[in-house]
């Protein structure tokens, strides 16, 4: 989308400078990815293996995780590759076809992702909201099979919002791009009006509308929160025995809440910078620090729920233990096997579709 403003022909102390500064980037790069990679597998590897976390809330945290992982092993791995293939080969290269091709993955990829992260952010405001405020129907209200049906409809509408440019705008396309360091939406300037691309203003006002809306959810939520507290002080217990509110609920909401700012803050130089590319500005250095720090997104789930959610410490802790990693790492010996519980991607898949209590 953007072409690099560099003139050729610097001297050698730009020369110098400008492959320093590519290595940092791309060991800035190297680290989100492990990064990404351990955090997101950790938050997944506690969803399938503690019982525990199989509720509705922990289906939506493992959709966010399994979201950002493929961000981790999918997208930064290419720019990583296109990058050190720059630096060895000495020059910027023409994308071929295959690189094209590449870009056709990965940049849906990521786009769909980045709007599948915002809506599941969204829906677990909603079901911590749910759960402050209605807490006697929060069973009958949030089941796990309505939850797997919103997940499977947020996976739909962010991978469809992500292939809309390619299919309402003639010559649209993915390329890479030396400046952002990713495949970003690409058209050649020659072939179509600047006008076509408020197609892409599509994106800052979906994306700051639901967060908006998730603001106002998490408002709510806190309101309610503060009202619970401010009660329970006067009474000195909890106002009532089917109101009552368990340490884990306000933590929840809060470490939501948390997410919702940080996501907040990496999409606002998002929106600048795709209404300054429609308008026609060319941003080559802002686009790096852009899309690299959407990117970072992609793993501070995890480090917000290490720092703020005692029961996710708790699940790495028993995850880790000495048993949690035999039960894990060893299959099921045959005088166990008739006692022992299926694996555990096997017993997500039936909890998803088992009939749930009334209660």
């Amino acid at each position: 989308m953007l072409r690099n403003s560099s003139s050729g022909g610097p001297n050698c102390t730009d020369c110098s400078r400008d492959f320093a500064a590519d290595v940092s980037k791309v060991l800035l790069m190297v680290i989100l990815i492990v990064g990404i990679i351990l955090g997101n597998f950790l938050s997944l590897l506690v969803f399938l293996h503690i019982k525990q976390f199989r509720t509705s809330q922990g289906y939506l945290k493992a959709s966010l995780a399994l979201a950002d992982l493929a961000v981790g092993l999918i997208v930064v791995p290419y720019s990583v590759y296109r990058e050190v293939n720059g630096l060895s080969s000495g020059m910027k290269q023409e994308s071929d076809q295959s690189e094209q091709l590449a870009c056709f993955i990965t940049g849906p990829i990521f786009a769909g992702c980045t709007f599948v992260s915002i809506i599941t952010i969204f829906l677990l405001s909603v079901e911590r909201s749910i759960a402050v405020m209605k807490p006697l129907q929060r069973k009958a209200v949030i089941t796990k099979r309505r939850t797997v049906w919103f997940i499977a409809a947020s996976w739909a509408i962010g991978f469809s919002l992500a292939v809309i440019p390619l299919i309402s705008t003639p010559n649209i396309t993915f390329q890479y791009n030396s400046c952002s360091k990713m495949c970003n939406y690409f058209f050649p300037p020659d072939k179509l009006p600047q006008s076509h691309w408020n197609v892409m203003l599509l994106y800052p006002v979906f994306d700051f509308s639901l967060l908006t809306g998730t603001f106002a959810v998490n408002a709510t939520t806190f309101a309610a929160l503060h009202r619970y507290c401010k009660m329970r002080k006067q009474l000195g217990e909890e106002p009532q025995s089917g109101n009552q509110l368990s340490f884990s609920d306000i933590t929840a909401a809060k470490t939501i809440g948390l997410l919702t700012v940080a996501y907040y803050i990496s999409f606002l130089p998002v929106a600048v910078f795709v209404v300054g590319s429609v308008v026609g500005y060319l941003w080559c250095q802002f686009s790096f620090y852009t899309f690299w720090i959407l990117t970072s997104n992609s793993c501070w789930n995890v480090a917000i729920y290490s720092v703020w959610d005692p029961k996710f410490r708790r699940g790495v802790r028993e995850l880790f233990s000495k048993q949690g990693l035999l039960s894990a790492s060893q299959p099921p010996s045959h005088s166990l096997e008739r006692h022992s519980s299926a694996p555990p991607c096997v017993a997500v898949l039936k909890e998803m579709f088992r009939p749930e209590r009334s209660s």
